[in-house]
């Protein structure tokens, strides 16, 4: 499934032993960093072994990031081509290596948050091993589902139920998928994931069923509540500008365009980035200030948005309920002298201590607008003066 911007990735062996937790049925691995620690887990397990790039990305297999080694020669070559390989611009740096199965069948299982029902979903499909978006958009009939209850999780008759149509033949195995189903649910609502994923999970050729792949995403907002999960984070793998964000209480996302945003209120963020669509736009990120009155977090928001060398505007939309406008103001202007911007900066700022907000801007190198097109507009117009990003 799609990864959602406000979760915490985390790497597959982690998922792995997050999943083992819960009773589901997740084969041994090792974590490498070099090849020879590859060939030591190779010889530790016993051939054939997959040797798998750790990234947060997805694509591992088409770029040559996932190979299966019959022999020990095979490991360390394997080893050597993944480890300091590039996917999805994202170096890899360690890897992990698991026993080979014999497979006779691939399925998918997952859970995820179904905005629209405002409740979880589990998700089961006989067409696992594949991208689940590209069935869901192309075979969706192929993808069984069910909304778990609210405080009851998925009940396991309900588990069961689903479990028949994929191995209707094969009580054995639709029992055992059934739980595996049941497990997930309990682990997806007890991490406080916005994902948990297995595919594929497999029956072997024994009739075993095996978790050799999984994936969880886990819900920001929740981390609080769970430190040992929040210790999983690879610092290494995340945007700079999100680190630094995140250590002053900002809440950035970084993304492709050129209009750089800065906003307090999710929402309004939100609606933001929206209009900047509706005019022909890119936004450059996400960044909500929140309801702080601290002049310093706007400084640095400042900061974090002028590292981005794609940004070729910023806009400021502020609403001054807690927020004050004068305290933003304040900090917008200690930024731009400390820090001089290089793009054009336009301004709204509607709301408490508004008039007082604009005493202090004036004779600002800045542009200011009162409502949202207007702010908006400008901005995309100031942009395009600007030519190609510095």
């Amino acid at each position: 499934m799609r990864e959602r911007k406000d979760s915490m990735n985390i790497h597959e062996y982690q998922a792995r032993d997050l999943l083992r937790r819960f009773e589901l049925p997740v084969p041994p691995h090792a974590v490498a960093t070099t090849p020879d620690e590859v060939v030591a887990a190779a010889r530790e397990f016993g051939l054939p072994v997959v040797v798998k790039a750790q990234v947060h990305a997805g694509g591992r297999g088409k770029a040559g990031g996932v190979q299966l080694a019959r022999d020990i020669d095979a490991a360390r070559r394997h080893a050597d081509a993944i480890l300091g390989m590039t996917i999805n611009d994202l170096d890899v740096r360690r890897v992990m290596v698991a026993p080979g199965v014999e497979i006779a069948r691939e399925i998918y299982v997952g859970v995820t948050l179904d905005r629209n029902a405002a409740r979880p979903v589990l998700m089961l499909s006989a067409a696992g091993g594949i991208d689940i978006e590209e069935v869901a958009r192309e075979t969706p009939e192929k993808i069984l589902r069910t909304h778990l209850h609210p405080w009851r999780g998925l009940p396991a008759y309900e588990a069961r139920r689903l479990a028949f149509r994929v191995f209707p033949d094969n009580p054995r195995a639709a029992l055992g998928l059934a739980r595996i189903c049941v497990r997930l649910a309990d682990a997806f609502d007890a991490l406080d994931a916005t994902l948990a994923e297995i595919n594929p999970l497999v029956l072997t050729r024994a009739g075993e069923l095996l978790a050799i792949d999984a994936k969880i995403n886990l819900d920001d907002n929740a981390l609080p509540r769970h430190p040992d999960l929040e210790a999983l984070r690879d610092l290494d793998a995340e945007d700079v500008r999100e680190r630094q964000a995140r250590a002053k209480g900002l809440s950035y996302i970084h993304l492709d365009g050129d209009v750089a945003c800065l906003v307090n209120g999710a929402g309004l963020a939100m609606a933001t980035m929206d209009l900047i669509q509706h005019y022909g736009g890119r936004p450059a990120n996400f960044l909500d200030i929140g309801g702080s009155s601290n002049p310093e977090k706007v400084t640095t928001a400042l900061e974090i948005i002028q590292s981005d060398p794609n940004v070729r505007v910023i806009l400021f939309n502020i609403f001054g309920g807690i927020t004050r406008c004068d305290d933003v103001a304040h900090g917008l202007l200690t930024a731009l002298d400390t820090s001089p911007p290089r793009v054009p900066i336009v301004v709204r700022l509607i709301g408490t201590n508004e008039a007082r907000a604009r005493e202090l801007l004036q004779g600002a190198s800045l542009e200011t607008a009162v409502g949202m097109d207007e702010v908006v507009q400008k901005a995309i117009a100031a942009g395009r003066r600007t030519g190609s990003p510095r």
